[in-house]
């Protein structure tokens, strides 16, 4: 009963963390050695002794992780919203995006990290919020090119007549 509901529990974890720990308790029941195991698994003897003990203690549960993280200030359901309306746009900004969190779903993130992270999972770059280089100014970049031409040209007589 118990190697069936440990091979139940190994083909069915989502967790890497869950299934090393199952395995190495199925090993000890099958009779392996701890020294067999270490060198298999990557553990320590003391793992799979704390393992084994939490495995009878708890069963399956015992094995399984403690922590399943904090819950997310905004549901599958506003997460997909949200994407999908980032989807549908050809610009970006990051002050709209927080905008529309805290609007909409009366949230807002204390890094900026989390506003990046829905542009990640829109598949879309953060850097992408401006069409142009705000600061190319085409008549600007044209003036300052006509001074530096022609200053370097009159450097370049007086450094002549000088030789």
């Amino acid at each position: 009963m118990w190697m069936r509901s440990l091979t139940e529990f190994i083909e069915n974890s989502q967790d890497k963390r869950e299934v090393k720990r199952a395995v190495a308790v199925k090993m000890l029941l099958s009779g392996y050695k701890h020294e067999a195991i270490m060198p298999i698994l990557g553990v320590s003897s003391g793992f799979i002794s704390k393992w084994k003990k939490a495995f009878f203690q708890n069963g399956i549960e015992g094995l399984k992780l403690a922590h399943k993280g904090s819950k997310g200030f905004l549901n599958l359901q506003q997460r997909s919203e949200l994407i999908e309306w980032l989807k549908t746009k050809d610009r970006w900004t990051l002050n709209e995006l927080e905008y529309q969190i805290a609007s909409k779903y009366g949230v807002v993130f204390e890094s900026k990290q989390s506003y990046y992270d829905f542009f990640n999972e829109a598949r879309i770059s953060w850097k992408k919020t401006q069409a142009d280089n705000p600061k190319h100014d085409p008549e600007l970049v044209a003036s300052k090119k006509k001074k530096f031409v022609h200053s370097w040209k009159h450097d370049e007589t007086k450094l002549s007549l000088e030789s």
